[in-house]
């Protein structure tokens, strides 16, 4: 595992560069793409350089990592995706998959017919989760349902306006799907993803913290600005 510490804005960048690397060497890649506000800003940043003719999407395939089973109206997480990149980039849209309660019994096996993922870009949440796979998930897990636990609900209780109204379940690629992918990108800013980041490092690789199990795989890049990095 690669640790690179930065200020926000050059991490951001320095992430967006290894995106682009990948796509100049493999045209058709296939990306895994968690939603929520740490991966919106590299998100943004490849539209940006899209825009600007540095990168194109126009044969990648793209895959949600994980979404909320019901949700209010544009409280989705595959919203802000389409927002801020499929509607700002040149990719093809047969080609993105938004996981929802319809399709998350067969995402494994659509995964599977693209070729498997080439990149996963993930962020660590309350308790050290990835996408929802919270804590107590097993490390051969693969695309589920999953009860969100109450420091989630809490984690996200400001978007949804109360905890109360914070959806119960949420569909999520398991843990093995994110480690099975070729390389992985970790984002993580903010004093609040300090706790979250020191587990994800240094924590035992067993199912009470979910990010820990990516200090198996062999190609995994964490991109952290100063104020996530503090507790290391």
């Amino acid at each position: 595992m690669k640790t690179v510490i930065l200020q926000k804005n050059e991490a951001v960048k320095a992430a967006a560069e290894q995106v682009k690397e990948i796509i100049e060497r493999k045209p058709k890649a296939v990306l895994a793409v968690d939603g929520g506000e740490s991966v919106r800003p590299l998100l943004l940043k490849l539209a940006e350089m899209c825009a600007e003719g540095e990168i194109s999407f126009s044969d990648v395939a793209l895959f949600l990592i994980s979404d909320y089973e019901r949700a209010p109206v544009g409280m989705y997480l595959k919203d802000p995706l389409i927002e801020d990149f499929i509607d700002c980039t040149d990719i093809y849209d047969p080609n993105v998959y938004y996981i929802n309660s319809l399709n998350y019994q067969i995402y494994d096996e659509v995964i599977e017919s693209r070729g498997g993922i080439d990149l996963a870009v993930v962020s660590p949440g309350a308790d050290s989760r990835i996408g929802f796979n919270e804590p107590g998930t097993e490390f051969l897990s693969q695309t589920h349902i999953q009860k969100l636990a109450p420091a989630t609900r809490r984690e996200l209780a400001h978007e949804f306006g109360g905890e109360e109204n914070v959806p119960e379940n949420a569909l999520t690629m398991g843990i093995k799907n994110i480690t099975d992918a070729a390389e992985q990108i970790v984002l993580a800013f903010g004093e609040e993803k300090a706790e979250p980041v020191f587990h994800m490092l240094y924590g035992r690789t067993d199912s009470r913290w979910p990010a820990a199990f990516l200090q198996i795989p062999k190609n995994v890049t964490v991109y952290l600005d100063e104020e996530a990095a503090s507790k290391l």
